[in-house]
């Protein structure tokens, strides 16, 4: 079997490759990353792209046929991913989470890949006043991030059909240990919070909920997805568990417990985030059939706290270092790395 991996040089794809590795060490897996992130590791004594067995510098917007060849299943991950890179870079958010996958959709079909696989968000579900959000639940996407996943998941929509089969994995909010760690992720940036601090902010009330999912889950499940014959043409489901649904302020406990020396500060005053949803992971668990094993929280934080340690990680101003995304593509524009649109400067 052969699985290419777009974004495999970023958050998630740094585990995927090794989890599909695991699975089949036969599978040839593909890479296919413009690099932006590719320095951005916590330990930079082995790399991530050990796993990988064709590595492609290459911007995902310039995707072409010819790129899949012989590509039995392809997982996008490529993406613009978190709010603060989309309140910034507008246009390119549409352009990168959107069209390109749409490109990519119609490149992966022409040349005769079987399966797509595309990693969407549970951020698409916005603000929800009406209990847990299922599949069927309206959306209401309130950023150009998770407008840009509800354009990409109708796009491919379209392409889904006969031999071409489409799975859109709507991710609860991603946390937990990655060899390109990132720290711009509510459960992360805790962690690193009570390391190195000995305290948690919370800036608004802390009441918003969120639906978490370990980045090793992500993993687990794109690699059981790009194997399996769903069945259906095109299959969007939530991803995550029905256990893991936290207030904000649920989760800085949570912390606390593992490093108890941890001091929580929730502004009183502070005005509630209008990006609040619970989400409903049945179907999910249903189809899955115990392929993706999902644990304690509390053992997440463990393993987020063990990897900071690990690599001596005492930076307490870490909210403006490269461990933050957007923090990362404003140094490349600045040192003229990257053009405003950002592709790379020859």
């Amino acid at each position: 079997m052969n699985v290419l991996i777009t974004g495999n040089m970023g958050y998630v794809g740094s585990v995927l490759a090794r989890e599909i590795k695991r699975r089949n060490q036969k599978t040839r897996v593909t890479g296919l990353d413009s690099a932006y992130f590719a320095g951005c590791l916590l330990d930079r004594k082995s790399s991530p792209e050990r796993y990988v067995d064709i590595q492609l510098h290459k911007d995902a917007r310039d995707i072409v046929p010819a790129d899949f060849e012989d590509t039995d299943a392809v997982i996008c991950l490529a993406a613009l991913s978190n709010d603060p890179m989309g309140n910034r870079y507008a246009s390119q958010t549409s352009e990168v989470n959107y069209r390109a996958i749409e490109r990519a959709a119609a490149a992966a079909k022409e040349a005769g890949v079987k399966r797509f696989v595309f990693a969407s968000s549970c951020s698409v579900y916005g603000f929800s006043e009406n209990g847990e959000c299922d599949e069927s639940s309206p959306i209401n996407p309130l950023t150009e991030y998770a407008r840009s996943k509800v354009s990409a998941e109708h796009a491919l929509e379209r392409f889904a059909g006969g031999d071409f089969k489409v799975t859109c994995f709507r991710f609860a909010t991603a946390c937990g240990a990655s060899p390109r760690l990132r720290l711009d992720l509510v459960l992360n940036d805790f962690v690193a919070s009570a390391v190195t601090r000995n305290k948690i902010e919370i800036l608004s009330d802390g009441t918003p909920w969120r639906p978490l999912i370990d980045v090793k889950n992500m993993a687990e499940t794109l690699a059981w997805a790009s194997a399996q014959d769903i069945g259906e043409p095109y299959v969007i489901l939530n991803a995550g568990s029905n256990d893991w649904n936290f207030r904000v302020r649920d989760l800085a406990e949570k912390v606390r417990e593992v490093i108890p020396e941890t001091d929580i500060f929730i502004n009183p005053e502070g005005q509630a985030d209008k990006r609040s949803y619970r989400v409903r992971f049945d179907k999910f668990a249903e189809m899955s059939g115990g392929q993706v094993k999902i644990g304690d929280v509390r053992d997440t934080v463990r393993e987020i706290r063990g990897i900071l340690t690990d690599s001596s990680f005492a930076d307490a101003d870490f909210r403006n270092s490269e461990y933050m995304r957007l923090n990362m593509l404003k140094h490349l524009e600045s040192v003229r790395a990257v053009d405003g649109d950002l592709r790379w400067i020859p």
